[in-house]
């Protein structure tokens, strides 16, 4: 179970798996992909950034 704290950033995405990489630069941290929970979200271990599923957005499939 993650902590709860606030996220950095809300991104909104239209995928089941996203890559993060803390927005490169200096301040950001390695590229790691990220699968979305069955909320439709999920939180950067690194940044904290807090992706989420776009509204009316379906994944059909495996989300591949």
């Amino acid at each position: 179970m993650q902590p709860d704290h606030t996220p950095s950033e809300t991104i909104e995405v239209e995928t089941a798996t996203v890559g993060c990489d803390g927005g490169g630069g200096a301040l950001g941290h390695p590229l790691v992909y990220l699968p979305l929970n069955q909320e439709g979200r999920f939180d950067c271990p690194y940044c904290s950034r807090r992706y989420v599923l776009k509204e009316g957005v379906r994944l059909d499939g495996h989300g591949h």
